[in-house]
C-alpha cells in the first residue's frame, strides 16, 4: 500500500472509529488482526496492516494522521520496533509515544545534552540524593550522600530521623530503626554538609524532593525559616529528571509532556548518585 493509499485508508478509520474492530485489541501479536484500534494515554490510534505482507507489522494512525509504522520481528525479542526512529521499545505504548513526539523533540534533545555536557564540565557539580524515613511528602532524612563530577563520593551517612521508619521505606531502602539507633542526626552531620554542598552545583533526580526533605530538616534544626531558606539558597540546585525524560522523548499526547523515567539502581543514596552520574554521561552522550 502506498503512503497516498494510507492516508485515504486513515480517514476511512476516522470515521469507522469502533466499528472496524468491534473492541480494543489486546493480547500477543499473533492474535491481532489486519485492522484494530487501541487507546494510549486515553486517546485513539488505529493500526492497520499493509495489505502487501502477513508480518506482524502495522500503519499507525491518529485521527486521519500517518503517524508511522510499527513492527514485531518474526523471531519474538520482545520489542516492537518504531521504524522511522529506529527504535525498540519494550511495550506497545511507549511505541506510539516515539511515534508522537512533536518536532521540537530534536532541538529539546539536544538542549538537554548541552545542559548535561555542561552540569559534567563543571568543577562545581554536586550529585545529591537523600532516602527518607517514609514514602509521603513530610518524611525525615535517613540517609544523605554526595558524589562529585569523577564518581568520589564525598558524603554518604545514615541518619537517625528520631521519628519512626515506617515499613514501606524500609522495604525500598533497607533502612531499619535498629539501624540508625546509633546514626548521627542531622544536627549533628550540618557542619559536614554545609562544607561539602554549600556553593555546589547540587543536581538531583526529582530535585523538589531532596532539597525539599533538606528544607524540613533545616527548619527543624534552625526553628527559622529564613535561615534554613538562606542555608539552601547558598546550594544551587538542578533537576535531572526533566533533560532525561525529554531525551528518552516518551510523549504524553493527553498532558502535552514527556514521561518521566525512573533512575534505576538500588534504593541506596550513593548507589542513587552513581546511577545519576551514569545518566548524566548518558544525556550528555545522546544529543
Amino acid at each position: 500500500m502506498d503512503y497516498a493509499g494510507r492516508q485515504r485508508l486513515g480517514a476511512v478509520l476516522c470515521r469507522l472509529h469502533g466499528r472496524l474492530c468491534g473492541q480494543e485489541c489486546v493480547g500477543q501479536t499473533g492474535e491481532w488482526g489486519d485492522a484494530f484500534s487501541r487507546r494510549v494515554d486515553g486517546l485513539p490510534v488505529w493500526f492497520v496492516r499493509p495489505s502487501d505482507t502477513e508480518r506482524p507489522t502495522w500503519v499507525l494512525y491518529e485521527y486521519g494522521r500517518h503517524l508511522g509504522t510499527l513492527h514485531a520481528r518474526p523471531d519474538g525479542d520482545g520489542l516492537w520496533h518504531v521504524q522511522s526512529a529506529a527504535e525498540q521499545c519494550a511495550s506497545l505504548d511507549d511505541a506510539v509515544r516515539v511515534l508522537r513526539r512533536p518536532l521540537s523533540w530534536y532541538r529539546e534533545r539536544e538542549l538537554a545534552a548541552c545542559w548535561a555536557r555542561g552540569a559534567l564540565a563543571d568543577p562545581a557539580l554536586l550529585l545529591v540524593d537523600v532516602q527518607t524515613a517514609g514514602l509521603g511528602a513530610q518524611a525525615w532524612a535517613v540517609q544523605i550522600a554526595a558524589m562529585d563530577c569523577s564518581g568520589h563520593v564525598l558524603v554518604n551517612e545514615l541518619l537517625n530521623p528520631k521519628e519512626p521508619i515506617t515499613a514501606a521505606a524500609s522495604s525500598l531502602h533497607g533502612i531499619t530503626p535498629t539501624r540508625v539507633m546509633h546514626a548521627a542526626t542531622f544536627s549533628d552531620l550540618l557542619p559536614d554538609l554545609k562544607g561539602v554542598l554549600q556553593g555546589r552545583r547540587c543536581v538531583a533526580y526529582k530535585a523538589c524532593f531532596d532539597r525539599g526533605v533538606l528544607a524540613r530538616e533545616l527548619l527543624r534544626h534552625h526553628r527559622c525559616p529564613s535561615t534554613a531558606r538562606a542555608w539552601l539558597e547558598a546550594c544551587r540546585w538542578e533537576d535531572a529528571m526533566r533533560p532525561a525524560a525529554v531525551s528518552k522523548g516518551l510523549w504524553l499526547a493527553n498532558r502535552s509532556t514527556y514521561r518521566n523515567q525512573r533512575l534505576g539502581g538500588p534504593y541506596d543514596a550513593a548507589a542513587k548518585c552513581q546511577a545519576l552520574l551514569d545518566k548524566l554521561r548518558y544525556l550528555a552522550s545522546s544529543g
